[in-house]
């Protein structure tokens, strides 16, 4: 990997349009402040566990909670987001954070990555060409500053602890559908305080129950619901986006 430096410009492109990954912590004073938030829910057919070394499946497996969908073993994959259509509710109209000493970990962590199995490209990021100059960010892909370093451990420690919790806010609200991985993402806009308030009872007792047996696959397309029926697994053909609350946001065409 080359060297990178990166200095923010202050444009506020990486403010809008986003769905920011969030602690629980964070998503409840996200709620707390009117924010709105979408449960990302994906599933990972999970039949044996991979050999040992495999550092990606770990990955999955650490932030990921088990679960079946029909006879088949799945792991389950729920990301908390903070979502927005144009600007961030936080940022103000100079362009500066309104939060600023208590924004989200992945707000502090941009524009470094916290899945380690991706690389940082500046062409991914919103950020004008001369951000990408003066101060030193990467050095022979490795991060330089120990503030940073840090914050991504915080996040990924974060992530698999809670990952427990996240499926138990699932459960609280009978959501049980998520997409197969890799093909698209379930997300669910739960009303806003009816999350708040499983967040707050799972944030206080800081235990999760025994999470919902049974999840769902769900799919635009036949082949993929044929297939994983076919394994014993549970799954359902979608055949618009929007059904209630949730809505499929899938990869590829339907077919």
């Amino acid at each position: 990997m080359n060297d990178i430096d990166f200095e923010c410009t202050e444009c506020g492109k990486c403010c809008h349009d986003l769905r920011l990954a969030l602690t629980v912590t964070e998503a409840i004073a996200w709620l707390e402040r009117g924010g709105r938030m979408e449960l990302i829910c994906e599933a990972i057919p999970w039949p044996v566990e991979p050999e040992p070394g495999n550092a990606q499946a770990e990955y999955k497996r650490a932030r990921s909670s088990p679960a079946m969908s029909g006879s088949l073993p799945v792991r389950i994959s729920i990301v908390l987001a903070a979502a927005f259509e144009g600007a961030c509710p936080n940022l103000r109209a100079d362009m500066r954070c309104n939060i600023y000493e208590q924004r989200p970990l992945v707000c502090r962590i941009y524009p470094a990555e916290i899945n380690p199995f991706v690389e940082l490209a500046p062409q991914n990021k919103g950020c004008p060409p001369d951000a990408w100059q003066n101060k030193p960010l990467l050095r022979q892909g490795v991060l330089v500053d120990a503030a940073t370093v840090e914050q991504i451990e915080q996040s990924r420690r974060a992530n698999q602890l809670e990952a427990p919790l996240r499926m138990q806010v699932c459960t609280e609200l009978g959501l049980n559908e998520a997409a197969l991985a890799n093909e698209g993402f379930v997300m669910v806009s739960p009303d806003s305080d009816a999350l708040l308030s499983a967040l707050r009872k799972i944030h206080a007792s800081g235990q999760s129950q025994d999470a919902a047996a049974q999840w769902t696959f769900v799919s635009n397309r036949t082949g993929t619901v044929e297939t994983l029926q076919s394994v014993g697994a549970a799954g359902h053909l979608v055949e618009t986006s929007v059904v209630g609350n949730a809505r499929y946001h899938g990869f590829f065409p339907p077919s």
